[in-house]
């Protein structure tokens, strides 16, 4: 076999690997619904959580180094938890749009985030 041949065998072993590796590393379950969090609260007490939802009208508050807001279920608005949040926001974070937080659940009904992630806006609404 030549060198070239044994090169691009290597190198798609390579790659192959590296997607495999990837891929298994991947976890599919990441995010929870605040409903999935707010039916048993205390499992997640204490507990890094990944939620997605949307963020609450009228509920952003924003003090000196703290942002505050409610994260509402996305098919049952009455669920809701608290989210405080410490750094810096996202520019296109507003109230009715779609989130992911990472935090630390530190009570029942409220989520310190460590970070925050909006959806991007679309060129194709209605």
């Amino acid at each position: 076999m030549n060198q070239k041949k044994k090169k691009t065998l290597f190198a798609i072993a390579f790659i192959l690997a590296v997607a495999i590796v990837g891929l298994y590393g991947v976890d599919s379950s990441g995010y929870l619904s605040v409903s999935e969090i707010l039916s048993d609260p205390q499992a997640h007490l204490g507990q890094e959580v990944n939620a997605m939802g949307i963020v609450e009208y009228g509920s952003i508050e924003m003090v000196p180094g703290i942002t505050l807001f409610e994260l509402r279920d996305e098919d049952v608005e009455n669920l809701k938890v608290r989210v405080k949040y410490t750094g810096d926001l996202p520019s296109n974070l507003a109230e009715g749009g779609k989130v992911s937080i990472s935090g630390t659940m530190v009570s029942e009904d409220t989520i310190e985030a460590s970070k925050i992630v909006t959806g991007c806006p679309s060129k194709y609404t209605e």
